[in-house]
């Protein structure tokens, strides 16, 4: 995912010369699956051919060791280098020209268009296109939804009637009006009255939505997606890597902590699941500042002071008192942070990189897989178990992991809770007895009624009725 925009430039820049093939070779089970791989085709935009290694044949074939991998194979199907990591579009064009020249000159280079039939071209209109975050706020009757897919954000009622459509729809970055304003990939969200502020993760940037004015604006990153970590700086200065959710809280000005008592200074506090970085940042909204907050870079499951600690992909968040919990995906594990001044990293479920699957019980004998959504309500964590297609709740007094809605089966199915289906929920808010879900591949809102243990689907329609 973070070497799609730099491969993109490549594309476009080479568009007569380079030919990019996609090779998925799947970390998770669910990701195995060519109906899920086309989905995340159409997703992410991706407009090259890719092959669905599910048994690792190409990766073995290519002595592959790592994600990503770049191989580089002449016109005559040699290898001719390979690259492990991510990179930058600049760089490694100086290297495509060279050997576009030494091609040229050796009348190698085939410039005809190779046609292909996009997935996108597939995909038929629909008022939901890949949610992936909800938000739902109960006291103004509002739901908050991220159409990703659509680069939007909706307004709804609780019923599903959508307010406003915020964002032209087109990709881009854009600040100004409603109608003519750009996201791209819109994620988590976090609201504070009648203003929403928006993880843009395909921009990198966060954003502010004023309900009033009716207007959107930029308050962090620079728009470019960092290739290298930093410890921040200046919010609309510094670089940001795949923000994907956020929580909004009081902190102590000098490290974290709730607003517990008068006479001391405190910020307004924007937490940040930054994915790109695997770690957890945190915006001072009164200075304009951001920091990392937790973490210390590197991709691992490992607890300890939050700035020593090891993240692997921060996905989703939710504050509740002086705890932040979060959605660690890549380790498939539910963790928190407690955010005082000597503030420390616990994990509740979860073990390592490569431990994964669907198991209830106690703590670290249950197992998840690619976690991506968590909500508090009423002291139980809600967890989006993404690829096992469920709905489970964590107890954190004892670290019981209970399945309250979901038969693991991917599918659209309404009903009975534990006999509903989903297809790669990413998105939970609770409100009022009721979790509602971001069924991300369904394209759906679906809610989740705690007293009724029923699952129903949300309508979603324009004002007009549409």
């Amino acid at each position: 995912m973070h070497i799609l925009p730099q491969l993109r430039k490549l594309e476009r820049r080479y568009w007569d010369t380079l030919a990019v093939i996609g090779v998925h070779s799947a970390k998770f089970p669910g990701e195995k699956e060519t109906a899920n791989v086309r989905e995340a085709v159409v997703r992410y935009g991706i407009e090259h051919p890719v092959v669905n290694d599910h048994a690792f044949s190409v990766w073995r074939a290519y002595s592959v060791r790592a994600w990503p991998t770049l191989v580089f194979i002449d016109p005559q199907g040699k290898v001719i280098g390979k690259h492990e990591g991510e990179f930058e579009a600049e760089a490694l064009g100086n290297v495509i020209d060279s050997m576009v020249a030494e091609f040229d000159a050796a009348k190698l280079l085939d410039r005809r268009l190779l046609e292909y039939r996009l997935e996108a071209a597939e995909v038929s209109n629909r008022p939901l296109s890949f949610p992936g975050k909800v938000v739902a706020d109960a006291p103004n009757e509002r739901l908050f939804i991220a159409d990703s897919g659509h680069n939007r954000v909706l307004v709804a009622d609780m019923t599903g009637r959508v307010l406003s459509a915020i964002g032209s729809g087109d990709p881009g970055q854009r600040d100004g009006a409603f109608a003519d304003a750009q996201f791209n990939g819109p994620q988590g969200m976090a609201v504070d009255g009648d203003a929403i502020y928006v993880a843009d993760a395909g921009n990198h940037t966060i954003r502010r939505i004023d309900l009033v004015e009716r207007t959107v604006s930029t308050i962090a990153g620079s728009g470019e997606q960092s290739l290298f970590r930093h410890q921040g700086g200046d919010a609309l200065s510094v670089a940001l890597n795949s923000p994907y959710d956020l929580a909004l809280g009081s902190a102590l000005d000098g490290g974290g902590g709730p607003l517990a008592s008068s006479g001391r200074s405190f910020k307004s506090a924007l937490y940040v699941a930054m994915a790109g970085f695997h770690q957890i940042w945190e915006m001072d909204l009164r200075t304009g500042t951001i920091v990392a907050f937790a973490g210390d870079g590197r991709e691992d499951i490992v607890d300890g002071p939050r700035l020593q600690a090891r993240l692997a992909q921060p996905y989703g968040l939710t504050l509740q008192g002086d705890r932040l919990y979060f959605a660690d995906s890549e380790t498939s594990a539910v963790r928190v942070v407690t955010t005082d001044p000597d503030g420390t990293v616990g994990t509740i479920v979860g073990t390592g990189l490569f431990d994964f699957g669907d198991r209830d019980g106690a703590g670290r004998s249950a197992l998840l897989q690619h976690v991506q959504g968590i909500a508090a309500g009423d002291g139980v964590i809600y967890v989006a178990d993404t690829y096992n297609n469920k709905i489970k709740e964590i107890r954190p007094e004892t670290g019981e992991v209970i399945t309250i809605a979901g038969s693991g089966k991917t599918g659209r199915q309404d009903g009975p809770a534990r006999d509903a289906s989903f297809n790669e929920p990413a998105g939970l808010s609770y409100a009022d007895g009721r979790v509602y879900i971001a069924d991300t591949n369904n394209h759906l809102v679906r809610v989740l009624d705690l007293m009724t243990g029923t699952v129903s689907t949300l309508e979603i329609s324009r004002q007009d009725g549409r």
